[in-house]
């Protein structure tokens, strides 16, 4: 049977990660690939209480469909922790989408022409690389350093295309890399968006998993036109599985958000939405944030020592101040797909890092997970790595 699918077809592919998440489901391989919490974390027995609670209070409001921006006791609750991060909204400013993911694809859906550039810092988030690419965009990467994005090189891009519609960052604890962008950069970029008249999708899973360091405003906080379009999760601090995240923008760009999400589908779950916000009325979740980076920094710790003292020292690693990556940079002649290959024979994963440049190359790259194996099986995990890596050395 041949079929005649959309072009937009031929530019989509399986998600590397999701691919291997499919390898690690055997419980003998040790896993550095996903983007996962520890599920051990997860609080399971007060979701018990929880639901129970929703069902027997508000069954019939719980299962039943809801308005397209969301639930708005959450939308409440949400507006309360954007002021934690230095941005005053109300929930006007909100919407609810299933996962940031979403609000991802909204952002290319609301955004893209066949054509149009999308800049991103090189390298970016896979997720949203293949998220963006269904709409036919073309992708210029911003080199970055130990301080987020080049300005420098940012400003050049922009003076020089005239079509740029966004500029997409992930500036706390970056995805795959780890770094954090100082407030210097942050200022700047907002400065240079309102210059040349394009928009900012700041992306901010990992921003309340700091273990060390200065707190830093997001990007929105420093939003002087409202072109700065935040995305948020509970996927990284609470449950992923919920799928419960939020667009906060300013209200006509929203508004362009909230018909987008309703030819999608129409609301996100009701159900969840109110277990997530009995959940934060009658728990403390900063409390259950606070358990969460104890955790994972202890592992990240051991993950960095560890590599300190197996990997051959040619290879070099980042030193994230939080979130859940370190990324890896090998000899330019070992190319991470083929290591990946030899690790798996050994029972360890991870995530070649070529898949994080839409333009391709820098094949010699890769990126670690420390948040969901526990501290025995990263130390094994990271030594079965260092010989593989050996091996093709």
């Amino acid at each position: 049977m041949t079929l005649n699918y959309a072009k937009r077809m031929d530019n989509i592919r399986a998600s590397e990660i999701r691919e291997l998440l499919k390898l690690t489901q055997k419980p003998e391989v040790i896993s550095f690939a996903g983007g996962m919490p520890a599920p051990e974390l997860f609080p399971i027995e007060e979701m018990k209480k929880i639901t129970q609670k929703v069902l027997e209070e508000k069954g019939t409001t719980a299962l039943q469909y809801g308005p397209t921006e969301g639930y708005l006791p959450l939308r409440e609750k949400i507006v309360e922790r954007m002021a934690k991060l230095k941005v005053d909204l109300t929930v006007d400013n909100i919407l609810i989408t299933s996962g940031s993911q979403q609000g991802l694809d909204f952002a290319a859906k609301v955004f893209i022409n066949p054509g149009d550039i999308i800049v991103c810092e090189s390298p970016s988030y896979l997720g949203a690389i293949n998220a963006f690419k269904a709409y036919e965009p073309k992708f210029i990467e911003v080199d970055t350093d130990e301080e987020g994005m080049i300005m420098e090189d940012l400003e050049e891009v922009l003076k020089n295309n005239d079509n740029v519609k966004f500029i997409y960052v992930i500036p706390d604890f970056q995805n795959p890399s780890g770094k954090t962008w100082s407030e210097e950069r942050r200022i700047k970029l907002v400065e240079l968006a309102n210059k040349y008249n394009v928009a900012i999708v700041e992306d901010n899973p990992y921003g309340e998993l700091r273990f060390e360091g200065e707190f830093l405003p997001a990007v929105k906080h420093y939003d002087t036109e409202g072109r700065v379009i935040f995305l948020g999760t509970f996927s990284k601090i609470f449950c992923p599985g919920l799928r419960l995240g939020w667009v906060a923008a300013d209200e006509e760009v929203l508004s362009k958000f909230i018909l987008v999400k309703q030819g999608a589908d129409l609301q996100s779950s009701t159900i969840s939405q109110m277990e997530l916000a009995q959940f934060l009325e009658e728990y403390d979740i900063d409390k259950h944030i606070e358990k969460l980076k104890e955790v994972y920094k202890r592992r990240r710790d051991l993950m960095l020592k560890t590599m300190e003292e197996e990997f051959p020292e040619d290879v070099k690693f980042t030193y994230p101040e939080g979130g859940l990556f370190t990324w890896v940079v090998l000899p330019e002649h070992i190319n991470a797909r083929d290591l990946a290959v030899k690790a798996l024979e050994k029972n360890v994963a991870f995530v070649p890092g070529g898949s994080f440049f839409p333009n391709g190359g820098n094949e010699n790259t890769l990126r670690m997970n420390y948040s969901n194996m526990d501290e025995a099986r990263i130390v094994e995990g990271v030594k079965r790595l260092a010989q593989a890596i050996k091996e093709m050395m």
